[in-house]
């Protein structure tokens, strides 16, 4: 497939964020808050519950491709294995033992074709996006398969990535140009296939026999030049257009907060941004940290770490001479985001993932609150960014093993003084 070229490689991201930003809302109803350069050390004091899909654990456990982990109002945990011959929804109990499955494979009620992505709701209901099915499976909060909430007008490409539960709506929140899968139809040949020119936070009601869809914002999505793609490449790429960009390029990272207003970056600098529906961006967290240019160092090592990466996982007699030369084709951004996750708590806290040493090196989290007081940071290497958040303080976390076992870890954040005389930050 043609690629398309980086005509936008050497803008700077300080313009980036001058020029795009968020799009709904008026400059004069955005708060910039400049928060402390110095970082305010937080203890990362975990209990640990227990652990799914260990090597000793039950068979139910042994999961094949975790899709999405999210917690309940009650704290049990359910687990999408999104492996096409499993397609399981396993509800877990705060003993870590099994309370209940949803779905597998199958054309039946409650059974899934495709399953893409998973959302939980606090009183226990379980939605899931089902690309084969064109919609979304409900479950109640006792398990019971309750309907299947159709698109109305299926698009010729059809994609879902991570969706999130909007508190206090029959509703779900996620980023379609994020999608980690999707189907395109016999049509996609035959129509115009739109280009996304933004990262749109999508709202989908699940209240009806169909859903409806309403946009909540945009976020920046760096341009992509597609005047030399012919169809099949639109149609190929349409679904996730972040893999034409440069390498190290600004990611989006968000999430959904209590009152269902979405955290969000997209740029390369320190700036968090609050956004209402209806209302646009209302809130700019920063701190000053800059980006790091990406030097002609870095870039060689990284080549030469894919190259050794690739050598050692290739199959005896492997002819890797393409793939080589395609690493060493590669295109690069410019600089280094300071920002690599971003994660929001049940009771409205911000966990915001910097950049280490190195550019694929994590660095502290700081701990934010969405009306911008900086409550601390936890030193790089104290915890990970938890892939789900829980009530009373429970976090989920993904571990994968050299030999790729996936392991859910579910902790408990404990309330205790650190040396410094500051407690940790819980995500209550």
């Amino acid at each position: 497939m043609k690629m398309p070229p980086r005509h936008f490689q050497g803008l700077r991201c300080g313009y980036y964020a001058l020029l795009f930003g968020l799009l709904a809302a008026p400059a004069s109803a955005q708060q910039t808050l400049h928060l402390p350069a110095e970082d305010r050390w937080l203890e990362a004091d975990f209990e640990e519950l227990y652990r799914l899909g260990t090597m000793a654990g039950e068979d139910w456990e042994q999961f094949g491709w975790i899709g999405s982990v999210a917690f309940d109002g009650a704290g049990n945990l359910s687990v999408l294995d999104r492996l096409m011959s499993n397609q399981l929804v396993f509800v877990v109990g705060s003993d870590g033992r099994l309370v209940r499955q949803l779905g597998g494979p199958g054309e039946g009620p409650g059974e899934f074709s495709y399953a893409a992505s998973m959302a939980v709701f606090a009183d226990g209901r379980v939605a899931v996006a089902d690309l084969g099915r064109r919609g979304y499976h409900l479950f109640g909060a006792d398990g019971e398969f309750e309907r299947l909430v159709r698109i109305a007008e299926p698009s010729a490409i059809l994609n879902v990535g991570q969706v999130v539960a909007q508190p206090g709506a029959d509703a779900v929140i996620g980023v379609p140009s994020l999608a980690t899968a999707w189907t395109i139809s016999a049509a996609a040949f035959r129509t115009s296939v739109r280009f996304p020119t933004s990262h749109a936070f999508e709202r989908t009601y699940l209240s009806g026999e169909e859903i409806v869809t309403d946009t909540v914002a945009e976020a920046w999505l760096p341009p992509v030049d597609i005047s030399d793609m012919d169809h099949t490449d639109l149609v190929n790429t349409a679904p996730k257009p972040t893999s034409a960009l440069p390498e190290f390029s600004p990611e989006l990272h968000w999430g959904v907060l209590p009152d269902g207003r979405v955290a969000f970056s997209d740029s390369a600098t320190y700036a968090v941004k609050v956004v209402e529906a209806g209302a646009g961006v209302v809130r700019i967290l920063s701190r000053p940290f800059q980006p790091e240019p990406m030097t002609g160092r870095m870039i060689r090592a990284e080549k030469r770490r894919r190259v050794d990466r690739l050598e050692e996982n290739a199959a005896p007699g492997a002819n890797l001479q393409a793939r080589r030369r395609s690493i060493e084709e590669l295109e690069f951004h410019t600089e280094l985001s300071v920002i690599r996750g971003l994660a929001t708590t049940w009771d409205g806290n911000i966990w915001v993932l910097r950049r280490g040493e190195g550019p694929l090196d994590n660095g502290p989290i700081d701990v934010l609150t969405p009306d911008g007081r900086y409550l601390g940071s936890y030193p790089a290497g104290t915890t990970a960014l938890p892939a789900a958040f829980g009530p009373d303080g429970l976090v989920a976390f993904v571990e994968i093993s050299e030999l790729g076992v996936r392991t859910v870890v579910v902790k408990r954040m404990v309330e205790r003084p650190a040396g410094g005389g500051h407690s940790s930050a819980k995500g209550r």
